[in-house]
């Protein structure tokens, strides 16, 4: 996994974050036992999801796989 680039682009670094600040709020509110925090932080959470997902709609994320073309076997001669 190495050789792989899976990740690295301004869209899922993006979306990560306003995801982990999601949890971090959710997380604080359900310390502080607030239910509206704590579903407001999932709110957030989700926000991350769409704006990534809107980001590598734009542009910003991983180009989609081309496949790769499958070998032709090649045409046996008889002889």
């Amino acid at each position: 996994m190495a050789g792989h680039n899976h990740g690295h682009t301004p869209a899922a670094w993006t979306g990560v974050t306003i995801a982990f600040i999601g949890f971090c709020v959710a997380g604080a509110f359900t310390v502080l036992a607030n239910p509206i925090g704590f579903w407001a932080g999932l709110v957030i959470v989700a926000l991350g999801g769409v704006v990534g997902m809107a980001m590598r709609a734009a542009g910003l994320g991983m180009p989609k796989a081309q496949p790769h073309p499958r070998p032709r076997p090649e045409a046996q001669t008889q002889q």
